[in-house]
Parts: structure tokens; sequence; C-alpha cells
């Protein structure tokens, strides 16, 4: 499947297990095309969610073993053997679709609680189901995820504020708004200001200091997923680093990870370190 969309999660890389590839494409089929019915084309709320509703009862048909309608086949057929195969928990699937639906009427969020209690339907159910195929299912690691996952959700909004904000979709949380005497109006017009800036820095530090709380997961798991995931925790961190050199001000531009990043992303997933890894990047 087409891997040209802008979320910072790695979708089946060289790096993944061999035998795991099928699962996670599957996985990543069955989310990508929830969130196209939810965000993308011209369709109307009430289409968007009639569409999701169907495509839940798909999930749900699959679930009990019975076939999928036409209209999403090539998504749920190979779905329908991996949650077979691997016995996939069912609510974390259904938690990325209420996430979805929750997308379509509710475009602000009053606190830091309540946008990560979306995080954890929207973000947090991708690490516990790739956990889940690896075998792994302590506390700890769980938690970890959590933080990974969530940081990551986080740095896809700081990223696109340029993007969300025009659509009339804010994430920043509204207490912070008050805080740094910013309103929606400057929000939704673009409005590149000290004031905005300094809200964004906020941000990008609370995501930061997330994503090394959970960073030290990548460092217990073995093989090529530990090194998957030290790539995913750089590739987050990378893209704060390239918020924090703009200024953090991404309300009028957005930054993004290239091919020349490649480097110094492997050259910082090898110098990885438990002690380190509550310091600032270089």
């Amino acid at each position: 499947m087409s891997v040209d969309h802008y979320e910072n999660f790695p979708v089946a890389s060289v790096l993944c297990p061999p035998a795991l590839r099928p699962a996670i494409q599957a996985l990543y089929g069955f989310a990508r095309t929830a969130d196209d019915l939810a965000d993308e084309g011209d369709a109307s709320p009430a289409q968007r969610a009639q569409d999701l509703g169907a495509y839940r009862q798909d999930l749900r048909a699959i679930a009990r073993g019975q076939p999928p309608s036409a209209r999403w086949a090539p998504v749920f057929v190979p779905l329908a053997d991996i949650l077979r195969r691997h016995h996939l928990p069912l609510p974390l699937l259904e938690a990325l679709l209420d996430a979805f639906e929750q997308d379509l009427h509710q475009s602000r969020y009053a606190d830091r609680a309540e946008l990560l209690r979306y995080c954890e339907r929207s973000a947090n159910p991708v690490g516990r189901l790739l956990l889940h195929l690896y075998g792994v299912s302590d506390a700890l690691s769980l938690a970890q995820s959590d933080e990974i996952c969530s940081a990551l959700q986080l740095i896809n909004f700081w990223q696109d504020c340029s993007r969300d904000h025009p659509r009339g979709r804010i994430y920043l949380p509204r207490s912070d708004w008050t805080r740094f005497q910013v309103s929606e109006e400057m929000l939704l017009a673009g409005r590149d200001t000290p004031e905005t800036r300094a809200l964004i820095a906020d941000e990008v530090a609370w995501a930061r200091a997330m994503m090394l709380d959970g960073a030290p997961l990548a460092l217990r798991l073995p093989g090529r997923t530990g090194w998957e995931l030290r790539l995913v925790v750089q590739g987050g961190l990378r893209i704060l680093d390239k918020i924090e050199a703009m200024g953090f001000a991404t309300l009028a531009a957005r930054p993004k990870i290239g091919a020349w990043d490649a480097p110094g992303l492997l050259w910082r997933a090898a110098r990885m370190r438990q002690a380190k890894l509550r310091q600032s990047p270089p």
C-alpha cells in the first residue's frame, strides 16, 4: 500500500521482522483506510459517520468469522486472516475507529488531559497492537509504548498546525492558549507571533519529555524490533528538532523529514543509551 501520508508511524520497513510484515501491512491498511474515510475527500460529516459505521460493521463481521462487504474486501480479507492467526485484541482496533469518529465532531480540546484521552484511542492502540505481534505484554512495556505513541501523535499535531488550523481543527489545548495569551482567532488565521511561538515551544517540550520517558522501551526490545523502534523515537525527536530550528513557527510552515535525515537518524539510533535519554539532543 502507498505510504505517501505524513504520519510519523513507520510501515513494514526493512527492519520489521519479515514474518510480521503481512500483519503490519494489514493493520496499516485498516487504519489508513479508516483515517481516509474520516478525513479525505469532499464527503459530508454525516456521510463520513455512515461510512465509518459500515466499516465498523465489517470489522465486527470478520471478528465473528463472517465475510466482510465487498466495498472494503481488500482491507478486511487479509485482516481477517491476521485476526485469527495472531489473536489480535478487537478492542484496540475498535478504539482506532472511535478516534476517527471523534474527529468528525470534535475539533477543540480543553486541556492536555482531554487531548491525551484522544491519543489513547488514536495512537496508543497502534503501539499495543505491534507489541502484541511481538509477544510483549508486560505493564512497563505497554506504558512506555503509550508514551511513545502519544508523543508521536502530539508531534504530528505540532508539526501540522499550518495544515490543520485552516481546516478549523485545533489540537493545541485551549488551557494552553490562555496561558500564553493566544486567541482562537490567531490560531485559525495562522498568525505567527511571539506568543504563538512560545505556545508551540511549550508543547514541543511536553512532547519531547513524553518521548524520552517512553524511549527506554527501544533499548529493551531485541533485534530488528528494537532497531525499528529506535528509529521511530529518533524520527519523532528529529521533527521536534526541526520545529525548534525554525523558531517554533509551525503556524506558518510545516517541517518534515527527508532522505537527507537518514544518516543522522541512524547515527543517533546507534548511540542511544539509557543514561543519555533524558539529555537534550545535540
